[in-house]
This record gives structure tokens, sequence and C-alpha cells, in this order.
């Protein structure tokens, strides 16, 4: 069954997103991004050229051709995923197809809109028997 996993209080859900796909990339995880919103997939591409500032983290567009052999995934669509270890959710609803990833991650931020959404995805995976764990940002990091 997928585990789930909610990061709270984050202040920039971008900046968190390449934290946690440097630290699964360091353990040797492949990771898959979902960004239908154009973008913010963009967006994620551009900051993962950056971050972290004394590292990098090798990441492909779902489309390119190398994307089965590249760490870190981004897609806009539910059926471009390449492997199925670590999907990060960039949407406000739950990701299509999240069961066949072995870990799914969500990112609140301290938005209101947004973890009012937040808590419909964490009813919607409770309410389908998932153990959900959380992770409050402010407390620890990723």
């Amino acid at each position: 069954m997928t585990r789930i996993d909610f990061y709270t209080d984050a202040s920039d859900r971008l900046q968190v997103v390449c934290r946690l796909a440097a630290k699964a990339m360091a353990q040797n995880l492949r990771v898959l991004v979902y960004a239908p919103d154009g973008e913010v997939a963009a967006a994620i591409d551009r900051l993962l050229w950056t971050t972290p500032a004394i590292g990098f983290v090798p990441h492909v567009m779902a489309e390119h051709r190398l994307a089965a052999e590249t760490p870190v995934v981004i897609a806009r669509g539910a059926d471009d995923a390449p492997h199925d270890e670590v999907l990060v959710n960039l949407d406000r609803g739950w990701p299509p197809a999240f069961a066949r990833f072995q870990r799914l991650i969500e990112i609140v931020t301290r938005d209101a809109e947004d973890r009012q959404a937040a808590r419909e995805r964490y009813r919607f995976y409770r309410d389908r028997g998932y153990q959900i764990n959380t992770h409050r940002l402010a407390e620890s990091g990723p």
C-alpha cells in the first residue's frame, strides 16, 4: 500500500519539493513531480537547476527522451510516469493513479485555501484506508 506523507507549514512549496527531491535522489530513489499546471511545472523545472545552491538535481520533463533514466521527472499528466517510486503532488486535488506509487508526498503551505484543499485530500486518503504520516516543517526540515 502507498505510504502517504503530508509535510505541513511550508513557507515555499517549491523549495520544499527541491529539498525533498535532492534527499530522495541521495537515497537512490526516483521522484515524479506531478504538476498539471504548466506554470508550476515550468517554475519547478527552473528551480531544480539552482536548488540546492551547491548541488544539482538531475531532472527532465516527462516527455523528454531520457525521462526513464532521470532521477527526477516533472509530469503534467497522470500517464507520464516512467516509474512508481515517489510521487510529489503539486495539484490541489489527489493525483490520479497515486496508488501505483510506493510513496506519495503532499506539501501543504500556510495559505488557508491550500490547507483546506489538503484537508480534503487527507480525508480522501484516510477514508480509503491509507496510513498517513504528518511532518510539520516548522519543527524540522525534510
